[in-house]
């Protein structure tokens, strides 16, 4: 854990907040006596990809081969 002085905690905020790592602290003192704790907090749990959960968003017609023309280079 890093420490810093309240007067270099506010001097150097933005620069001490940018470059703390996810889950790592920095401990503020007050006359060698800690005052608060800085941490940057992680990125929100993204909720987990459910099968089929787009199904009937895309309509697909096989019969509709006009549109791959413009494609034709790519599908080579």
């Amino acid at each position: 854990m890093t420490t810093v002085t309240i007067e270099e905690a506010q001097a150097k905020l933005a620069e001490l907040i940018e470059h703390l790592p996810p889950g790592e602290e920095l401990m503020i003192t007050r006359d060698e006596r800690p005052i608060a704790r800085l941490f940057v907090e992680g990125k929100p749990a993204r909720k987990p990809r459910k099968a089929g959960s787009a199904k009937g968003l895309l309509t697909i017609h096989e019969d509709d081969k006009e549109h791959l023309e413009v494609f034709k280079e790519y599908m080579e």
